[in-house]
């Protein structure tokens, strides 16, 4: 009989229990998941049932914490983003947070490109921390990605993004993500990658400041570019940005992404309009 432990397949005889398991495959386990159930008692075993065997305080080792990580994902898409290679220019609210959903969903390479260091007030929607303050932001999103998902390579970049060093910096990227605040910044990157790197596909934001009205936003797909956001609501004096606006705007990017690399979800097919 075959289970999954630790998302690694074993044969185990049958009448096998959760117990038996626990002893001859991780002695002094102390949580026991089954089937994405905690359990407190013994179990019997079934054909491809899923234990998670979890010493607490224990860290995974690297093998096994990739396969942890990708325990939830569907069937095949762990090992496709693997080998994706994605770039990020402008590692602020939108950059950062769009890092941190790739990296947990385990796109395996990442290019960070950010000339700024992190000061107080991005603390409000970015994705950094007090005792970063002063750390050039790729530097301190490579350390906060480090911490979340250290099976992702990461690629940074101290430098302010131009038409000479964008090609180069992204060279080899399946996509590019736009994450500036000023809108002459979106259209020189999205102007020189169209010039330069023009089967790249970009995905960009427009439109996050402020708070609700999120039936507002929306993706806006047009050959290789795809711009999530209102497409209005630019940050400006009365208009601030904050966490909840630009985090849905940045998973949505993120989520964009994902369509990208791996092709339209069969399982969404129906309900997209």
């Amino acid at each position: 009989m075959r289970v999954l432990v630790n998302e690694r397949p074993i044969e185990v005889p049958p009448g096998a229990t959760l117990a038996s398991l626990a002893a001859a495959e991780k002695p002094g386990a102390d949580v026991w998941v089954l089937n994405g159930h905690p359990v407190t008692g013994d179990a019997p075993l079934g054909e491809g049932d899923r234990v998670v065997l979890v010493r607490r305080g224990e860290i995974p080792r690297r093998e096994e914490l990739a396969a942890l990580l990708a325990a939830r994902s569907t069937p095949g898409v762990a090992e496709r983003l693997r080998t994706a290679r994605v770039g990020i220019a402008g590692c602020g609210g939108l950059g950062s947070t769009v890092a941190l959903a790739l990296a947990r969903a385990g796109v395996g390479h990442l290019i960070l490109a950010d000339f700024d260091v992190v000061e107080p007030s991005n603390l409000n929607r970015q994705q950094y921390f007090v005792d970063q303050i002063g750390w050039p932001k790729v530097e301190a999103l490579r350390a906060t990605l480090a911490r979340a998902n250290p099976c992702v390579e990461v690629v940074a970049h101290a430098v302010r993004l131009d038409p000479g060093n964008i090609p180069v910096l992204f060279e080899g990227a399946d996509v590019v993500v736009e994450a500036f605040d000023r809108a002459d910044e979106k259209l020189m990157l999205v102007e020189t990658l169209a010039r330069a790197l023009p089967q790249t596909p970009v995905v960009m934001g427009s439109g996050v400041a402020g708070w609700g009205a999120t039936e507002l936003l929306r993706v806006h797909r047009a050959g290789q570019l795809r711009a999530c956001g209102d497409e209005r609501a630019e940050a400006g004096p009365g208009m601030g940005l904050m966490a909840p606006r630009v985090g849905v705007v940045a998973c949505m990017e993120a989520n964009e992404v994902m369509e990208i690399l791996l092709g339209p979800d069969p399982g969404l097919a129906q309900a997209r309009p």
